[in-house]
């Protein structure tokens, strides 16, 4: 299989770093604007963006991106930071909220309508953004796009984005974190939750018995292996925060109950 060498490769690093860079200065100057207006926002959720900043930017700019190109285990690292635990960390520091309180009261409610539109509550439904997250995958994985990705630098830029936002609205849809102007049933999130966790387990389990085309067998096991056993600790926090949020919305009904 033939790879775009690093000269063709560059001009895609460069970019990440500097989105990166922009990024990592806007939040901060964001909770500046924000904490003159309304109380102080929690520094916690400033190393929560940082983090998955710096996480989704190591995926595809620096030594790991480079060495994904040709090793299959590190191209998995990158999958499990960029569409996974990025996503994870990034919702924690809840973006959206931190700008409806950067804006004036006009542009917050524009913005408001705008998550509020058809296209966007399609996205986020939850089954909706499974499918584009876990269906990308096997995309990926069970076709030649794998192959072609590593070929053509928009491609590879075209797919990761892809995997990275996949990702994002994929943890949004299931975790009531940052703003929500549609929500659904704990019990309906759990089932999707599920049934996304199956199907991501058993597409590592077809890359374990089948690489992708040009992938050496020992290579693929070994990353079938870290994307299964990987994937399983960001799953447990994706589970235990669900959870937690499912136990404390029913607490106080229990209380309300115990003092009736």
């Amino acid at each position: 299989m033939d790879h775009m060498t690093h000269a063709e490769f560059l001009p895609f690093e460069i970019t990440v770093a500097i989105l990166a860079c922009v990024a990592l200065i806007l939040y901060p100057a964001a909770m500046h604007i924000a904490n003159k207006k309304h109380r102080k926002w929690p520094a916690s959720r400033c190393i929560f963006w940082f983090l998955g900043i710096i996480l989704a930017a190591a995926a595809l700019s620096g030594p790991l991106a480079r060495l994904s190109h040709t090793d299959f285990t590190a191209h998995m690292m990158g999958h499990l930071l960029l569409g996974m635990l990025a996503p994870l960390l990034l919702v924690f520091s809840r973006p959206m909220t931190l700008m409806v309180r950067t804006l004036k009261v006009s542009t917050a409610r524009k913005m408001s309508g705008c998550l509020n539109k058809k296209y966007v509550r399609f996205v986020t439904h939850p089954l909706v953004a499974a499918t584009l997250n876990i269906g990308g995958l096997y995309l990926i994985y069970m076709t030649d796009l794998f192959t072609l990705m590593h070929t053509e630098l928009w491609l590879f830029a075209l797919v990761h984005i892809h995997v990275f936002l996949a990702g994002y609205l994929f943890t949004i849809s299931i975790l009531y974190i940052d703003i929500t102007t549609h929500r659904y049933s704990f019990i309906y999130r759990a089932i999707v939750l599920i049934l996304a966790l199956g199907f991501h387990k058993i597409l590592s389990k077809l890359i374990y018995a089948q690489p992708p085309m040009g992938i050496q067998k020992t290579d693929g096991e070994i990353g079938a292996l870290l994307m299964y056993y990987g994937g399983d600790i960001v799953d447990i926090g994706l589970i235990i925060v669900l959870c937690c949020q499912w136990y404390r919305s029913t607490a106080p009904k229990k209380q309300d109950e115990a003092w009736s």
